[in-house]
């Protein structure tokens, strides 16, 4: 069985030690599967650690924060982990308050060079 098309995006070459994967509402709009399949391909592929991109989200719900913990566990076997790029004010008090700001890593937003 093949996974559906999915809105977001998840980038890495082949077999590449660090993924990033997108999350964007419109992947969530149908539920998690989506963003299951990205993490899964991620995975398959061998990732170590898994980038995850959650500017575009206000916040982060409870089965998101499952789906990434499953992630972390085969990643953290594999000597990485998931981060999380670009978590807002809401995301790190959900972090803070769970204790997850001690699984999952978190880092700013990416910023583009101007060129």
């Amino acid at each position: 069985m093949t996974p559906p098309a999915a809105t977001g995006a998840a980038s890495a070459p082949p077999r590449s030690d660090e993924v990033v994967v997108a999350v964007t509402p419109a992947l969530l709009d149908d539920g998690l599967a989506d963003l299951r399949w990205l993490l899964h391909d991620a995975l398959t592929a061998g990732a170590r650690t898994v980038v995850v991109d959650v500017a575009r989200l206000p916040q982060l719900t409870s089965p998101l924060l499952a789906s990434l913990l499953e992630a972390h566990r085969v990643c953290r076997a594999r000597g990485g982990g998931v981060v999380l790029r670009g978590a807002g004010r809401r995301t790190r008090d959900v972090l803070v308050r769970t204790g997850l700001w001690r699984v999952l890593q978190v880092q700013p937003a990416h910023r583009r060079r101007a060129g």
